[in-house]
């Protein structure tokens, strides 16, 4: 076997390994938003509201998300400690947005701030226990920022600070995106009102091809790199 072949074949080989794992993978990305909703949660009840919305046209599996939130104050004014809200898929995903923000041993009613216009995104800091942390209100006294989820999984007649979160937006990565999307939001205390404003999504998505598209990629890839060979090897014929 010539050296250059040797060489030629050699590079084939390191082709190949470094194009299997990335051959043919796409990645998608869309935002959906759900504004002007203005639903009434209802007081101290929690049967609470179910907003669901369709999303399509967005192949593959998911890999990242974040959340939008809007929930205005109606009347006096609503109180972030009594909103219990989560998110499901059609797909099996699932997440806990609040879980009464605030809440802990030692204060039983959460955080009266009113309300909130938020993103929720597995990074940020825990929305349970926002007044720990530097946070904003807009002039209404709605809570504004990036979030990192409540989390917690549990009864919101039950919740602590110190209940584990395991409930995140990550539940939702290896599922579709496409399917509906069910927001539900709970007053779990009487005495103050709000209502769902709006909410969003923005979803990344990868999309792994068919079998048969991975070997036709790297086939392509091959026939590529001998034609080069050929036409740099090749003896002139006089």
């Amino acid at each position: 076997m010539s050296r250059s072949l040797s060489i030629y074949l050699l590079r084939c080989a390191a082709w190949l390994c470094l194009a299997l794992p990335f051959a043919g993978l796409a990645q998608y990305s869309g935002s959906f938003s759900y504004q002007n909703l203005n639903l009434a949660i209802p007081d101290g009840n929690l049967s609470g509201l179910a907003n669901s919305q369709t999303v399509s046209g967005l192949s593959g599996e998911i890999v990242s998300i974040t959340v939008g939130l809007d929930i205005v104050g109606t009347g006096d004014g609503a109180f972030n400690g009594d909103y219990y809200a989560t998110l499901v898929n059609s797909d099996g995903g699932f997440a806990v947005l609040l879980n009464r923000p605030g809440v802990t041993a030692e204060n039983p009613f959460g955080y009266a701030d009113n309300g909130m216009d938020i993103t929720f995104d597995d990074s940020g800091d825990d929305v349970h226990d926002y007044q720990d942390f530097t946070y904003t209100l807009d002039s209404a006294g709605q809570l504004l920022g990036t979030w990192a989820p409540d989390g917690r999984n549990v009864s919101p007649l039950d919740v602590l600070d110190t209940t584990p979160q395991t409930a995140m937006l990550s539940d939702f990565y290896g599922t579709s995106a496409d399917g509906t999307w069910t927001l539900f939001v709970a007053d779990c205390s009487n005495g103050a009102t709000g209502e769902l404003a709006g909410w969003s999504l923005d979803i990344q998505t990868i999309a792994v091809p068919e079998p048969t598209a991975i070997p036709l990629a790297l086939i392509g890839g091959v026939l590529a790199i001998t034609s080069r060979f050929w036409r740099q090897n090749k003896t002139p014929r006089f």
